[in-house]
């Protein structure tokens, strides 16, 4: 695997190709995926985001939403087999999006490889925990699937857990008992509106439902008790209660224990390297070089589908723009084989 530096002085060496609209980095991103599904025979796609590599980025721009659909569905619109690995970096985003993309995926694909260098978080982890197995190095993180709700206050929109939300209307029931303490709640009490405890639980039950349902039909169909295990692993990533941060990591032993189908990233030496290559290229071109990408999906077969954002000094952030290449109507869905692994 080329060190930091290696990738530095190989990118200062790199020409654009004017042809795929590609700046270096873009050149240098795509070279490391296509060695990477090379050397595997199967499918490779990544979905990346900027979250931790694009400064200035809105989160709402790096967050996984249904519009990412048509990303997918342009990447699969030429594929060579039926067996897909999905590089997944990202911070999470919409519980019913990845319902969606999942679901789309398995139209196209009979088998599913979720490999995560670094971290799929919240919805993120829903979509791995989607996949027939996922591939964890031993910094890699999964995390807490329990939703978080944005509310509007006074002072702008926050954001909350689920659980945060229900426990502290706890709290407060049991604290207005005492009338010297009610004053005190109830501004609070205020920003509790129409329906938003009640969302707040169908929001949990949802979002275990899905990974609950995914996980029973693919990653533990062929597992004595598979219905039983997924619905306790589903359980398990939305427990608000035992994780105490949504940002908490799991980490693949800890994810092991509670049924999930992990293979360790440094079995195969050349995988490893060919994989942390991707990461690392692909980081580069959503960093300070990458012109401003918030979201990117591509594949070893060039298919590209990117989302930017322009944020401009002394203005408001610029609305997504989203740019595809060789637009073609995405394919019928394709019947899935049975049993073909």
């Amino acid at each position: 695997m080329p060190t930091w530096g290696e990738l530095g002085e190989e990118l200062s060496k790199t020409p654009p190709d004017p042809g795929e609209q590609l700046k270096p980095q873009g050149v240098l991103r795509r070279k490391y995926v296509e060695a990477l599904s090379d050397y595997t025979g199967r499918d490779t796609f990544i979905y990346y985001t900027g979250w931790m590599d694009g400064p200035g980025l809105p989160a709402g721009s790096v967050s996984l939403a249904l519009s990412d659909v048509a990303g997918f569905m342009e990447a699969c619109s030429k594929t060579k087999s039926r067996e897909l690995d999905l590089v997944i970096h990202s911070p999470g985003g919409e519980a019913d999006a990845v319902e969606q993309i999942s679901e789309y995926l398995r139209t196209q694909f009979d088998h599913i490889r979720a490999i995560v260098p670094v971290a799929a978080m919240s919805a993120a982890t829903m979509l791995a925990l989607a996949a027939d197995e996922i591939v964890m190095g031993a910094h890699s993180q999964l995390g807490p699937i329990d939703p978080q709700i944005t509310i509007m206050t006074a002072e702008g929109p926050r954001t909350a857990s689920a659980q945060a939300i229900r426990d502290q209307f706890e709290m407060a029931k049991r604290e207005c008992s005492d009338p010297k303490l009610m004053s005190a709640w109830l501004p609070i009490l205020r920003m509790i509106g129409p329906g938003l405890l009640a969302s707040c639980d169908h929001s949990a039950k949802r979002a275990e439902q899905i990974v609950e349902k995914a996980m029973t039909q693919y990653m533990l169909a062929n597992t004595k008790n598979g219905a039983k295990k997924a619905k306790k692993a589903a359980e398990w990533f939305g427990d608000a209660k035992t994780f105490l941060s949504h940002g908490r990591p799991v980490r693949r032993d800890e994810a092991r224990e509670h049924d999930i189908v992990v293979k360790d990233l440094e079995d195969d030496a050349t995988f490893q390297d060919l994989v942390l290559s991707v990461h690392h290229a692909t980081t580069i071109s959503l960093g300070g070089g990458g012109g401003g990408i918030a979201k990117l999906i591509e594949t070893d077969s060039r298919k590209r589908w990117l989302q930017t954002i322009q944020i401009l000094v002394g203005t408001p952030q610029g609305a997504p723009q989203k740019q595809g290449k060789n637009k073609k109507p995405p394919p019928p869905p394709r019947k899935r084989k049975r049993g073909g692994r």
